[in-house]
């Protein structure tokens, strides 16, 4: 392992347990077996060495993201991403509650890689009449309930059944998904007008069709996107 991987793992370490989500450069060195020279020379100061323990956590999250393998099933690649999330957390619980710590004030850029995989699997769902909001929208809901499950289940473990995770996840996907019909075919009915939209703005991506210009292109996306987020009694 080297120095710098063990200086981010010992101050991802002692952040974890810090009641106030903050450590000492001293505590890191000793706990790390480095002098603070070494830090210094490797991270400049504490500020950077909390934003390389951020970014560091990130990475290890996208290289599982990275390496999964899209399916010719969308929804199952959905809910395959949900499992892998929750599944990262427990597993590096230390990282996972740095990661989303209310102290870290600017994301890294990895964190909106990791939007913009999930983004592009609800896109797919979408092309296949399978969404019924807009990928964006969907995101943020997906997101908001599976990192809030993740950090309950690494902060409270003796409270929250990882059961619950997938009961979860199959109320959030219910609230974003329209029903397959049998068989698991999309099922895109001629009233469905949210997942009809959802899937023409996706279509819509760039590049623009020859036949509007750019601006046209971007109109459209922008009214698909107002129908397939509206309430569903519009």
């Amino acid at each position: 392992m080297s120095t710098r991987t063990r200086i981010l793992e010992a101050a991802a370490a002692l952040l974890a347990d810090s009641p106030i989500a903050d450590v000492s450069t001293r505590a890191v060195c000793e706990a790390a077996g480095v002098g603070a020279p070494a830090l210094y020379r490797q991270f400049g100061d504490k500020e950077g060495l909390l934003s390389a323990v951020v970014d560091y956590g990130f990475e290890q999250y996208l290289s599982v993201k990275r390496a999964a393998k899209p399916s010719a099933d969308p929804v199952r690649d959905l809910r395959a991403g949900w499992d892998s999330h929750i599944a990262f957390a427990v597993d590096h619980p230390s990282y996972y509650r740095l990661m989303y710590s209310p102290a870290v004030r600017t994301p890294p850029e990895t964190a909106a890689e990791a939007h913009r995989l999930l983004v592009a699997t609800l896109e797919r769902c979408a092309a296949a009449g399978r969404l019924r909001v807009s990928p964006e929208t969907a995101a943020q809901m997906i997101m908001a309930a599976n990192v809030g499950m993740a950090l309950m289940l690494v902060s409270r473990t003796d409270t929250y059944d990882p059961e619950v995770s997938s009961r979860l996840r199959d109320a959030v996907h219910a609230q974003v998904l329209t029903p397959a019909s049998k068989g698991e075919k999309p099922a895109v009915g001629k009233t469905d007008r949210r997942s009809l939209a959802a899937a023409l703005c996706t279509m819509l991506r760039e590049p623009a069709p020859e036949t509007f210009s750019a601006a046209e292109v971007t109109l459209f996306r922008e009214w698909l996107t107002r129908l397939s987020d509206a309430p569903a009694h519009d």
